[in-house]
């Protein structure tokens, strides 16, 4: 998600697509809607919730309805910042409203994705990485450092192959009556959510032992 305050480009996650030319129209349609960043915010909870149900209720074809959930939760992370930075329209609750809804957005897939795959274990331990992965980036940018959004297993990666996960999955029910698909995602997201945080930690600790 984008940061929603002006002149903090140091801790917007780095997008490709802003720079394309039919994003930034609907950014800036979304921008003179009355539909607030905050607002847009918040709607990716909704989707990600709608995404979670059907994974777990509409099994084996949900998935791909959960794949929908996922891009559009992620397309509510790209429009919120624009609209706030771009457009001009942030607010002194922008921060807030910045990392609360994806942390909730996160955890709501990545629990059901566990409970999908027959691991519940897993995804909440998926879960709590992945929050873990913002903490310690936010808490870089506390320590006054650039906020790291590396990898292996930063948001976009963990989506990326959840959504792969919920596009094989009905192809899998139908040859094999397996769930491995959605199993492999979470135990890897999971992992790679670890490295991750270690990741993180050991730039953060670099940086901070070369300052003056």
């Amino acid at each position: 998600m984008d940061q929603h305050l002006p002149g903090k480009d140091a801790s917007r996650r780095p997008i490709k697509a802003r720079g394309n030319a039919l994003v930034q129209r609907i950014a800036a349609a979304l921008a003179r809607s009355p539909l607030t960043p905050n607002a847009i915010s918040v709607l990716s909870i909704v989707f990600a919730a709608a995404g979670a149900a059907a994974l777990l209720w509409l099994p084996p074809w949900g998935a791909w309805l959960c794949a929908l959930g996922i891009q559009l939760r992620l397309l509510c992370n790209l429009f919120d910042g624009m609209v706030a930075v771009e457009g001009g329209r942030s607010t002194p609750t922008g921060a807030l409203y910045n990392e609360v809804p994806d942390r909730v957005a996160d955890s709501l897939l990545l629990v059901a994705l566990g409970y999908a795959a027959g691991l519940s274990w897993a995804g909440w331990l998926a879960a709590l990485l992945a929050a873990s992965t913002a903490y310690i980036r936010t808490l870089g940018g506390a320590l006054g450092q650039a906020q790291d959004f590396r990898g292996p297993m930063a948001k976009q990666h963990r989506m990326v192959l959840m959504t792969s996960a919920c596009v094989l999955v009905p192809f899998e029910a139908m040859a094999a009556g397996s769930r491995y698909a959605l199993a492999v995602a979470v135990l890897a997201i999971a992992l790679g959510a670890l490295v991750t945080c270690a990741t993180r930690l050991r730039v953060i600790a670099r940086r901070l032992e070369a300052t003056p």
